[in-house]
């Protein structure tokens, strides 16, 4: 049983060693990023849907019986 335990301290040891090593961004950073990730949303969101309305008018436009 106090193998199991020492495995368990050993992970959380080695997990905590790994968040010290995270590098946040800086507030400048992360608001660049952050709009040049909603930007491109929006923007493939815009494709997707002239995208849908292309494919429906073309399959509106097929003669179907």
């Amino acid at each position: 049983m106090g193998e199991v335990k020492s495995t368990k301290t050993s992970w959380w040891k080695r997990t905590k060693g790994e968040f010290r090593k995270i590098v946040w961004p800086d507030k400048k950073s992360l608001i660049k990023q952050t709009t040049v990730v909603i930007f491109v949303s929006v923007f493939v969101g815009v494709i997707i849907t002239v995208l849908d309305m292309l494919f429906k008018a073309g399959m509106g436009a097929l003669p179907l019986k």
